[in-house]
């Protein structure tokens, strides 16, 4: 299920800021993420990437695929994969819905943002969501612009 409430001390480590424009998002799901320990050191150092990662389902579990982390310079020969499939933990519930949703929808897992919360767990922003076509990605240019010019014109008024 979604989460709603916002969270104080969330801790932003990567976003992937293109999703928003390139997919029209009907929900978004909170998971965790199974990490190596230098992963971890290396995800709090902050110079994670995930712009062109996606989530997909295999053997009925969800995995995050092409996301990027650095290696951890201080672990010498026991660092991880940059580049490595990462398993995403999420309730079994919401597993079958998204793997239905994906299947029978044709919709698509889209990974927002990794974050540390107030416990100092990893954890994954995930979204359900369609790709937008051209007009409404144009659409989303244009209201963006009116909204910018907007503030811009009640900022001068006074």
């Amino acid at each position: 299920m979604s989460k709603g409430g916002t969270n104080t001390k969330r801790r932003n480590v990567a976003e992937n800021r293109k999703a928003r424009f390139n997919y029209e998002i009907i929900e978004t799901f909170e998971a965790g993420l199974v990490l190596t320990g230098t992963e971890v050191k290396s995800l709090r150092e902050g110079k994670a990437n995930i712009a062109e990662s996606y989530a997909t389902e295999e053997g009925g579990e969800i995995w995050l695929i092409n996301s990027y982390l650095p290696e951890y310079l201080q672990a010498n020969r026991f660092n991880h994969e940059t580049r490595r499939r990462r398993k995403l933990l999420l309730n079994a519930r919401e597993v079958t819905k998204l793997i239905g949703a994906v299947q029978r929808e044709g919709m698509s897992l889209i990974p927002l943002k990794i974050y540390f919360n107030d416990r100092g767990r990893a954890k994954l922003e995930l979204a359900l969501g369609k790709g937008k076509k051209l007009h409404d990605k144009r659409e989303t240019e244009k209201k963006r612009d009116w909204d910018r010019q907007k503030s811009r014109l009640l900022r001068e008024k006074g």
